[in-house]
């Protein structure tokens, strides 16, 4: 028995033992609240003006699915609920100015009251007030924001404010502790940590901004507040999370400091931030695409439209390039080519390499700066005229001349008029599509493009390159 206890007690001594080091990598972050925490605000809005249209109560105006990060959407509809009670219950039938409500955090970069937060929390806002962890709340003047980063700069009357070190987001690691604190559903100054999860993710809606992903809970009213490294320096903003119910699920992303600190900086000069540009419309290579271009792998970002006069026709990319790297860094998806061009500053020298018809090129060429307002193409006008039917099981028919001045189509391309059943159905091809490009091939009119479909393969992927919408994209299909 006494042996027993002896091997027993041994081996929960060596249990233990082995332990140690496990418990003692847990992070400690009490010294990090206590000194960042000050600099962390709560930011409120209100909307004074009346929604278009409004007659009788206070309505929140109409947003589309998915046009707003996921983590305001159940905010805005419980606002909304309670507005329209009040509308029902209220006397006089007339506006009445909207609440403030708790919308997002912030944090202080500057002991003058310079704030960073999100763009999205005070979108629209005719009042701003961020009321500071010393409960003292202060009118903010809207210095300048940036949508497509969604980014937003403050500025409060205030002096000796607590202020928060900007770290550096390029040194983070993937499994690296973080630390957030903001005003979740309002409750300030709540303090949640987890790890990075990835860096440069891209989402949709935020093609200028490389995310880092982690696990830390974010939940609405999180947005705008700081994410901490383990040295206690801000290296992202708290800004989406992805979510199926509107709280977190485990999937939080955060802007990194280097880009906002450059749109920052921009705003602080000019009132308003650019960014770089190279003049293509993009879209990821697919396994069926990479089979038709002859690659070995899909990979890189397929150029399906090249912006007139823009920089990058000028370097000569061609409509059907595969680009493969920007300035040395290797594009796995399209998504990784918009940030690495946007954060790159305008009339900078730059390279991309590319895949031409399995030929691999490198071009130079000029960062421009992105336009304020991107064209905004309009549907074609289904014209009467029809072509017989073809193998790919479509109709076709000619452009008019007021149809290529709508769709900004000078010179070539067919109209679907009608999809039967095919090869072209079964690859998502529509009515109204435009069929620009057959396997690198350009279609001027339905005679060309019976043409070029008679002689057309069987049993291997074949590249269309189709006008949809306004917006030019690669699609691939298969003749049996």
């Amino acid at each position: 028995m006494r042996s027993r206890a002896r091997i027993w007690f041994f081996s929960l001594f060596l249990l233990s033992f082995f332990n140690l080091p496990a418990f003692a990598q847990l992070p400690d972050f009490t010294e990090m609240v206590k000194t960042n925490g000050g600099a962390v605000v709560n930011i409120s809005t209100t909307q004074k003006a009346p929604p278009a249209g409004a007659e009788n109560g206070a309505e929140m105006p109409a947003f589309p699915e998915g046009s707003m990060p996921p983590e305001l959407e159940e905010l805005f509809r419980r606002f909304n609920e309670q507005q329209q009670q009040q509308g029902q219950g209220g006397g006089g039938g007339g506006y009445t100015p909207k609440e403030a409500r708790s919308l997002g955090s912030g944090f202080i970069i500057s002991t003058d009251g310079y704030v960073l937060t999100n763009y999205h929390v005070v979108k629209d806002a005719d009042e701003i007030v961020v009321k500071l962890s010393d409960r003292r709340e202060l009118n903010a003047r809207l210095i300048g924001s940036d949508a497509r980063t969604d980014v937003a700069v403050l500025k409060i009357e205030a002096h000796d404010l607590p202020v928060v070190t900007i770290g550096a987001p390029d040194k983070l690691q993937v499994g690296e502790w973080v630390l957030a604190i903001g005003s979740p559903f309002g409750f300030e100054q709540s303090v949640t940590a987890g790890i990075v999860s990835a860096k440069g993710r891209s989402l949709p809606g935020g093609n200028y901004v490389p995310f880092i992903q982690t696990d830390v809970a974010i939940n609405p009213g999180n947005s705008g507040g700081p994410l901490f490294n383990m040295d206690g320096k801000v290296v992202g903003i708290n800004s989406q999370i992805y979510s199926r119910t509107g709280g977190f699920m485990g999937l939080s992303f955060a802007i990194p400091m280097d880009v906002v600190m450059n749109i920052v900086e921009q705003i602080k000069l000019k009132g308003k931030a650019a960014h770089g540009w190279l003049g293509v419309q993009i879209q990821d290579v697919t396994r069926e695409l990479a089979e038709s271009f002859n690659m070995k792998k899909p990979q890189g970002a397929l150029v399906a439209k090249v912006i007139p006069a823009g920089p990058a026709e000028q370097a000569g990319v061609q409509i059907g390039d595969v680009i493969t790297e920007f300035n040395g860094q290797i594009i796995d998806h399209s998504a990784d080519l918009p940030p690495m061009v946007g954060i790159t500053p305008i009339n900078e020298s730059a390279t991309i390499k590319l895949i031409r018809q399995g030929e691999v090129r490198t071009l130079h060429f000029t960062v421009g700066a992105l336009p304020e307002e991107e064209d905004k193409l309009a549907l074609a006008k289904s014209p009467s005229a029809k072509s017989p039917v073809n193998q790919l099981g479509i109709v076709v028919s000619d452009l008019t001349s007021e149809q290529r001045q709508l769709l900004q189509i000078p010179r070539y391309g067919v109209l679907i008029q009608e999809v039967g059943k095919g090869a072209a159905r079964e690859a998502g091809m529509q009515r109204g599509d435009v069929i620009l490009r057959i396997q690198n091939t350009v279609v001027h009119d339905s005679t060309d493009f019976e043409k070029i479909v008679k002689k057309l393969p069987t049993g291997v992927s074949i590249s269309l390159l189709v006008q949809r919408q306004g917006n030019p994209v690669f699609i691939a299909l298969k003749l049996k």
